[in-house]
């Protein structure tokens, strides 16, 4: 099992099911043959602890539920990953032989716990997978892999399972792409898996964001899959059955990222020189704008004003909207670029109020 895991770790697009929990083994074992049937999925996943947000909820079936996962294995020969939140469920995870373990985002979240779970793997030759931590924190998340890392587990990978944001309606956790990007960027060796479950939180949505994934050039998927969805004991509108995953995947458009092809670079490089003279251009507007808010700065600084005036921010934003709409520019995109914009103009105006 040792080469069989070696093998799906290695393997482009990496793709791990299985119910969001383990809740009876009947009902893991049929999962896990439907899932082995499609001939499409890697990795076997199932919640054996479940942390929620409020106490109360289905917090999962506990350690009686991992020979279940033995089983499943046995009978698909696909490799088995849990997720773990403690020492003491690192230790029984691995003594039940689970293939891959996985960091939670609630886990992730929290320095100590993390050392927890990498102080019980050091001396472990085990995969290890970290998701994000909810809140939009790439420090977090960096800091969780390193603590891993340290603990001598060569094989880390990421999730990204989306952020928690105020005033996010769409999704369950607004994606927040450029993070995840951006940790890519900084974490070239790591491969980078993406789940659109618990970004949806809703069914009807999963497939435009496993596509975006592959789009971005993700090396996986984790998908939530349940005999039963309706009536799954966690997480019910999230979750597909086997058939449904195997139907989704078909429909995926699975993009390359190179090709041989001199005619393709010499396209690709022109537009990039296009974009490359755009960037210069927006630097310098930004620079002027930058300038203006400097003039600004010292005008309310005469007049006693204060920097911060939130009608004149929201007319900004209800502007912007407006001509965004036009130019086919998304809200989240126009909010997060004047956010910064914002941001960048209140500090330059706070530096002249305190000159």
């Amino acid at each position: 099992m040792k080469q069989v895991t070696q093998e799906a770790w290695a393997k482009r697009p990496l793709i791990i099911s299985g119910p969001c929990s383990a809740e009876t083994e009947e009902q893991v074992l049929e999962t896990a043959q439907r899932l082995a049937k499609t001939g499409k999925v890697d990795v076997l996943r199932a919640g054996i602890w479940k942390p929620r947000t409020r106490p109360g909820s289905f917090e999962g079936i506990g350690t009686k539920g991992l020979p279940w996962l033995q089983q499943a294995k046995k009978i698909t020969g696909l490799p088995v990953a849990v997720e773990v939140a403690t020492a003491k469920q690192v230790e029984d995870a691995l003594h039940f032989d689970v293939d891959i373990l996985w960091v939670g985002a609630r886990t992730t979240v929290n320095p100590f716990s993390v050392q927890e779970v990498a102080d019980a793997l050091k001396g472990v030759d085990v995969p290890v997978l970290i998701k994000n931590p909810i809140n939009p924190d790439l420090e977090l998340w960096l800091g969780a892999v390193e603590r891993i890392a340290k603990a001598g587990i060569s094989q880390v990978g990421l999730i990204h399972r989306g952020f928690s944001s105020y005033g996010n309606t769409e999704y369950r956790n607004a994606p927040m792409w450029h993070l995840a990007i951006e940790m890519k960027r900084r974490n070239p060796e790591l491969m980078l898996i993406n789940d659109p479950s618990h970004i949806c939180g809703r069914r009807d949505i999963l497939l435009e964001v496993m596509q975006k994934a592959i789009d971005l050039d993700f090396d996986g998927l984790m998908i939530e899959s349940h005999i039963d969805p309706d009536n799954a004991w966690s997480d019910a509108k999230q979750q597909v059955t086997p058939e449904k995953l195997a139907e989704m995947l078909e429909q995926i458009a699975w993009r390359h990222e190179d090709i041989d092809s001199a005619a393709y670079h010499a396209a690709l490089e022109k537009l990039r020189q296009q974009i490359n003279h755009l960037d210069d251009e927006l630097m310098q507007i930004l620079g002027q704008r930058m300038k203006v808010a400097e003039q600004i700065g010292t005008y309310k600084k005469n007049n006693n004003i204060t920097i911060l005036q939130t009608n004149r921010w929201n007319e900004i934003l209800d502007r912007a909207f407006k001509k965004g709409e036009k130019l086919g520019l998304s809200q989240e995109f126009i909010t997060r670029y004047f956010d910064a914009v914002h941001m960048e103009s209140i500090n330059h105006q706070n530096k002249i109020m305190n000159s």
